[in-house]
């Protein structure tokens, strides 16, 4: 297993970053579709992670530093061909060891309110993260949970 920082135009992390996309447009209308296109992902506040198992992309996160003590979880999936096999928890891990050494104080995410976004809801809470209000530039949604968690 190994989390790479960027590759960003790799064929398979666009084909996932796609299918990403497409999902949450499935789930959601468009204008309540957060999802980071290739541009913003490859912007300086944004750092980007891809974990591979034997050259296979296994899954993606992202982490937006909205200032110098609250970040951002930005981008997070799993390839279908990995599901249930804890991809989702080691990125996770990962974004909030990677915030413990920025520094950063907070660390919110946007995720969806519908039934397939359930699966998500329960890892994130399972890492201590908390319903909270909208923040940064987002407005309440029907179709957007905010959650957040204190970083120690």
């Amino acid at each position: 297993m190994d989390i790479r920082i960027g590759e960003l135009r790799n064929k398979a992390v666009i084909t996932l970053l796609e299918e990403h996309h497409q999902d949450m447009l499935s789930h959601s209308p468009p204008e309540s579709v957060h999802a980071l296109d290739l541009g913003a992902l490859e912007q300086r506040d944004v750092t980007f992670w891809s974990l591979w198992i034997n050259q296979e992309l296994a899954g993606i996160g992202a982490l937006k530093e909205l200032d110098k003590e609250h970040g951002e979880i930005k981008s997070m999936r799993t390839s279908k061909h990995h599901l249930r096999k804890g991809i989702a928890r080691i990125l996770l891990e990962h974004i909030i060891k990677q915030a413990n050494e920025r520094s950063y104080k907070k660390l919110s995410l946007e995720t969806g309110t519908m039934e397939a976004f359930l699966p998500a809801q329960k890892l994130y809470q399972r890492f201590g993260f908390v319903e909270c209000g909208p923040f940064g530039n987002y407005q309440e949604d029907p179709y957007s949970m905010f959650m957040s968690k204190n970083i120690v």
